[in-house]
């Protein structure tokens, strides 16, 4: 805590001479804690990256109401189911891409195209569509029919996730220009420093009262609360709970954010069900609640939150017992598995606030039952290529701390990209599993809860594929001279429409 203070300190007085510079202008920036290093339409699905461009840049067909999840209208103004897995949408009319293109059935089918084609590392497809097929036909200029394979009972819903680019986007190579037809326009881009956005003079929408926005990428939490306070930035969308200390600017606000530590399932000793058990089992999540995390977080048994369909509410987290898992290492010691041979703690830089707190006192923890466990942090590119499928042989004993959100309302897209054999960041093979999610997600009504909530049962009964942590809440730092009040979609989507200026 002394360490942060002096840092937060410090950063106020070498900032504080640009404040009165900074509030002079008509931008607002966004600080925000992950590098700024990918903007592909494709990837809107990583909160770096839709951060920035989700609903600013690009947008959806349709979109998610963050009091009450409903799907609501956006690029389609509305939509019908006609049965054997077709719906219909109708488009919205004269609205324009940033380049001058027009949006229409054709240039949705491109974009649609584009974020499915199998040899884009896309994350919305990995993530959203996996196992799924799209066919659009145009109706006419401004009406298509999807059919999905299989049948999607949820399409509208799942539409929310796919960001529509410009029909000049190359189609098979990722790209840092999006071009959507959003309220801003992408002016300037900084690898992995910052991004700048206009408005845009032809948005088909309300023109937003902010005209620009800068975001800039500071990993410190510290550092991100001290910017807004000496106005150097207006928004900070995502600090740390002991830098939320200003009632008057900091907001607490309830994300979608599920911590999960995900384990190579394919080597030893993690390939052993009472090592896995063990590791679940030696974590005091209590210890975390109201110490490093605020008190508002609560310890999770499952990958999504209880107002997500498919939730299974029999599952409860894993109870401390420390003599409990050493007992479990012994008999795996006994019958041959190599307890003591060394695991790594995977983290990157600026994923969560207080991270390196956590990773220190989760391998601690796991030290002291008998584990053999050291942290390391790799950069995000590498950590996203260890945590994918395909898996590379020689890939080491690891885990993987990571951030898994879900907004949509629905198991389906967690299950498939976390758990299905196929899924993009799943870490086990079972046929069983993938029965299950695969029965939900063709389903509707209480069918397709109780699939998913089979599902569940067995990842945490049977399978014990990872280690379920924390259900988060998110606190963000607003400058008095803007308006902006946090969503659950806060932490990824700023959108920037929504922000006003103070009066």
């Amino acid at each position: 805590m002394i360490k942060r203070t002096v840092l937060a300190a410090t950063v106020m007085a070498l900032l504080s001479h640009t404040s009165a510079h900074a509030a002079a202008n008509d931008t607002v920036t966004v600080v925000v804690p992950d590098s700024i290093d990918n903007l592909d339409p494709c990837r809107t699905a990583r909160n770096d990256v839709g951060r920035v461009i989700k609903q600013n840049v690009v947008e959806t067909l349709t979109q998610l109401n963050p009091a009450d999840g409903k799907v609501m209208p956006r690029l389609a103004t509305s939509w019908e189911e006609n049965g054997a897995g077709i719906w219909r949408f109708h488009l919205r009319e004269n609205v324009k891409f940033h380049d001058g293109a027009a949006f229409n059935s054709d240039a949705f089918a491109k974009a649609v195209a584009r974020t499915l084609n199998p040899t884009m590392d896309c994350t919305v497809r990995q993530k959203f569509f996996g196992g799924i097929t799209l066919e659009v036909t145009a109706v006419d200029e401004h009406t298509v029919d999807i059919k999905a394979t299989p049948p999607q009972p949820i399409l509208p819903t799942i539409l929310s996730t796919l960001a529509i680019s410009g029909p000049a986007t190359v189609a098979d190579a990722a790209t840092n220009e999006p071009v959507g037809t959003g309220p801003y326009r992408l002016t300037s881009w900084k690898a992995g420093q910052s991004a700048e956005l206009e408005a845009f003079s032809d948005y088909w929408g309300d023109k937003p009262a902010v005209t620009h926005a800068r975001y800039v990428f500071r990993g410190e939490s510290a550092v991100q609360a001290a910017m807004v306070e000496t106005g150097e930035a207006d928004l900070a969308p995502y600090i740390s709970v002991q830098d939320a200390t200003n009632s008057a600017t900091d907001f607490s606000y309830p994300n979608t954010e599920t911590a999960q530590v995900a384990l190579t399932l394919e080597d030893a000793p993690l390939n052993d069900i009472r090592v896995r058990k063990a590791l679940n089992m030696g974590i005091d999540r209590k210890g975390f609640i109201g110490t490093i995390f605020s008190p508002d977080v609560t310890a999770a048994s499952q990958i999504v939150l209880p107002f997500i369909n498919g939730y299974n509410p029999a599952l409860k987290p894993w109870e401390f017992d420390p003599e409990g898992a050493k007992a479990l290492l012994a008999e795996a010691k006994a019958a041959g598995v190599p307890v003591d041979k060394e695991i790594i703690l995977f983290g990157r830089p600026g994923f969560l606030p207080n991270q390196s707190d956590v990773l220190q006192a989760l391998a601690q923890m796991w030290q002291q039952i008998g584990l053999n466990v050291r942290v390391q942090m790799i950069e995000k590119a590498q950590f996203i290529e260890l945590v994918s499928r395909p898996h590379e042989a020689d890939r080491p004993v690891g885990m993987y701390f990571n951030l898994h959100d879900n907004s949509t309302g629905d198991a389906a897209n967690s299950l498939y990209f976390k758990y299905s054999s196929a899924g993009g960041q799943s870490q086990g093979d079972d046929a069983e599993l993938d029965a299950f999610v695969q029965t939900g997600m063709q389903a509707t009504g209480e069918a397709r809860t109780q699939a998913f909530q089979q599902a569940f049962a067995r990842i945490t009964n049977d399978l014990v594929e990872d280690v379920m942590l924390f259900h988060f809440v998110g606190y963000a730092r607003v400058n008095p001279r803007i308006v902006y009040k946090p969503t659950p979609f806060t932490n990824n989507e700023v959108h920037i429409e929504d922000i006003k200026w103070a009066k």
